[in-house]
């Protein structure tokens, strides 16, 4: 146990670390009276301190300083004061010199590890680590040094510390939930999962484990995740984050009512935005209400006229509806946009075919072909346009790849090819 009578932790008075749970207070280093006069100096000091009145116990300390400039204990009482008042800059400066006088004074090493840890988390693995080793059976240390090295970068230190500080205190759940974040974010989501479980044991509505587990399932694709996230919501309901990715892994399931209704409690109290119409969008097209989706999207694409994305997607289902002008329009937006997508090209290929714009489809069959040797199917399509063209040559020769190509994997289409063969061959001899 660390000795002496209670005094409040850097952590409440000047870090506000949303890691930490309010600290009980930490104890100051006992005094043991000096046989001289500066003795008042330090009784006075240490009495507006137990009261609480930082700014008067001060001018005593700095009195007594200036008299006994190497009493490290002074120094502590003074960057302890500094600190209660959010004075930083002052308080390092006296608990760096209290450290240098007494380097196994464990107070003044934790205090000024924590002052340190938000604003330098590398200049606090040096103190931190000193109190680990002054203060092996305390877990508190070890959880601090684990957050000064994981915000310095050093996953693999940090998770070392919050293992000792789990040790130490199995039911330290803030040090579980904090190793599970760690290893979430290495990469390890099975060994995540398992710390945020056991930290779930101690504290069941705790809002950052409940993310944590939902996180690390989500990650190993566990078609838990959806309830992790609905336990998670409940705790904490305004996190739209959280709630359209519960959305995005409900479409994967297609449970699309379940979708749409999450969805529309993100967007309660706020309007519409382009991702959250794209989404309601693809809902929709699972729904198969493409007539619905047609109107969401010509929402979201008034809300971002230039997302080729939109004017594509809205443009493929004004294909499937065989509304080809509309299909048309959207599709060159897009293209507009996009010139590179042969996505976009492709679904505007189709158009002018299923319109009967066999020019257009030749056209556009062509731009693809610059970017990527035509498989079959394009070659059909190519012959029976030039075939509707009455252009004979060209017809024969698409025909013929499309044969060579497809080696008889859609036999309907083999026949009628090797048929329209047959007949302008002998349209060919009679010219």
């Amino acid at each position: 146990m660390i000795r002496g009578r209670n005094l409040v932790l850097l952590a409440a008075l000047a870090c506000s670390l949303p890691t930490l749970p309010a600290q009980s207070p930490q104890p100051r280093p006992s005094t043991q009276k000096l046989r001289n006069p500066l003795n008042d100096l330090l009784d006075e000091a240490q009495s507006a301190l137990d009261k609480s009145d930082y700014n008067a116990a001060i001018p005593p300390l700095q009195k007594f300083i200036e008299q006994k400039p190497d009493v490290a204990f002074a120094h502590f009482q003074l960057g302890y004061a500094y600190t209660a008042l959010k004075r930083p800059a002052e308080a390092r400066g006296e608990y760096e010199k209290a450290v240098a006088l007494d380097p196994k004074m464990p107070e003044a090493q934790l205090n000024l590890g924590i002052l340190l840890l938000e604003t330098d988390p590398q200049a606090a693995v040096a103190p931190l680590t000193k109190a680990v080793e002054l203060l092996p059976s305390e877990s508190r240390p070890r959880y601090l040094l684990g957050l000064a090295e994981e915000r310095s970068g050093d996953s693999l230190g940090a998770a070392e510390a919050l293992e000792g500080a789990a040790r130490l205190d199995p039911k330290d759940a803030t040090a579980l939930t904090e190793l599970g974040r760690i290893y979430a974010k290495a990469n390890r989501p099975a060994d995540a999962e398992a710390k945020f479980r056991a930290a779930l044991g101690l504290e069941p509505k705790s809002p950052e484990a409940l993310q944590g587990l939902a996180l690390s399932l989500d990650q190993q694709k566990k078609a838990a995740a959806v309830d992790a996230y609905r336990e998670y919501l409940a705790v904490r309901p305004a996190d739209n984050a959280a709630r359209t990715r519960l959305v995005h892994l409900l479409v994967e399931e297609q449970q699309y009512d379940a979708a749409l209704s999450e969805l529309d409690q993100a967007g309660r109290d706020q309007p519409p935005s382009v991702d959250s119409l794209r989404l309601k969008a693809d809902i929709e097209i699972g729904q198969k209400k493409l007539d619905a989706a047609i109107v969401t999207l010509k929402e979201a694409v008034a809300l971002a006229p230039t997302d080729a994305q939109l004017h594509g997607g809205l443009g493929r289902i004004y294909l499937e509806t065989r509304d080809f002008p509309d299909a048309e329009r959207e599709l060159k937006a897009a293209l507009h946009v996009d010139r590179q997508n042969l996505v976009y090209w492709k679904d505007l290929s189709s158009t002018y075919y299923l319109a009967g714009n066999c020019p257009g489809a030749l056209e556009t069959l062509e731009v693809i072909a610059k970017a990527e040797t035509p498989g079959a199917g394009p070659w059909f399509i190519r012959a029976l346009c030039y075939d509707k063209l009455n252009q004979v040559e060209p017809a024969l020769d698409a025909y013929r790849k499309f044969l060579e190509l497809d080696a008889n994997k859609n036999p309907d289409q083999v026949w009628q090819a090797t048929q329209r063969i047959h007949v302008l061959e002998k349209m060919e001899k009679k010219r």
